[in-house]
């Protein structure tokens, strides 16, 4: 049998008018309404972050925004949440984890780019742009460091320029979860105020419209494996 994970969009949307008859009215009207919000437009990149309380607030924060996927670089660190501080944000998101291995920076850099990002290095520097004053037509990723270091020199390497949130106290930075809530949450709205086309394709939302269901279901996988046997011909 076919793995789930390798079905095609077709048996994929098939499946999805099954498992929908095994969940309730009001969950399937909420998925399909937190779908119509759902971007890839804007990205985060968290680069080798250690305090699993700041990667589960950065997660919670993007999931409550819309954005839907997180990119993890390990390094010196592994990555884990806390899930008293994700409250199950993370099961709805699609994360994508480069493993602490050489040119794992570069990779991530160079698989965003394909996809046609911008990269965004956050950073105060002189050559950065406040975040109000960034251009927001481009699909793009933002890169975040880590917690007492901010990014790497290999990091803002591969970012195609910076922005930077205005402060005017005396501490030069903000915590890593304040400033992605603070750069994430006033981009987002520029988005949703702009006539940029910001939302999933329908492909995307089909797809991600089968993985919510099937985190949604009891018992998912075994009603999926129920109606393949039965359907010889959706695999």
């Amino acid at each position: 049998m076919t793995s789930i994970d390798d079905l095609s969009l077709e048996t994929k949307k098939a499946l999805s008018e099954y498992l929908v008859d095994f969940i309730t009215e009001e969950r399937n009207e909420r998925l399909l309404s937190v779908l119509q919000n759902r971007t890839r437009h804007f990205t985060v990149v968290l680069e080798d972050l250690f305090q699993s309380q700041n990667i589960s607030a950065v997660m919670r924060t993007c999931e409550c925004y819309g954005v839907q996927d997180v990119h993890i670089i390990e390094k010196d660190y592994l990555f884990h949440t806390h899930s008293a501080i994700t409250m199950g944000s993370d099961k709805w998101l699609s994360l994508h984890n480069y493993k602490n291995e050489p040119g794992n920076v570069q990779r991530c850099a160079d698989d965003l780019h394909a996809a046609g990002y911008t990269l965004v290095a956050t950073l105060p520097a002189e050559n950065s742009v406040f975040v109000e004053d960034l251009p927001i037509d481009a699909k793009t990723a933002f890169f975040f460091g880590t917690e007492l270091t901010g990014l790497s020199d290999e990091a803002v390497a591969v970012c195609d320029r910076a922005v930077k949130i205005p402060m005017y106290g005396f501490t030069e930075s903000f915590n890593i979860s304040n400033s992605v809530a603070i750069l994430i949450s006033q981009l987002v709205e520029r988005l949703h105020r702009s006539d940029v086309p910001w939302q999933l394709t329908d492909d995307e939302r089909a797809e991600l419209y089968f993985e919510w269901l099937r985190k949604s279901a009891r018992s998912a996988d075994e009603l999926i494996e129920h109606y393949l046997r039965n359907h010889p011909d959706k695999q």
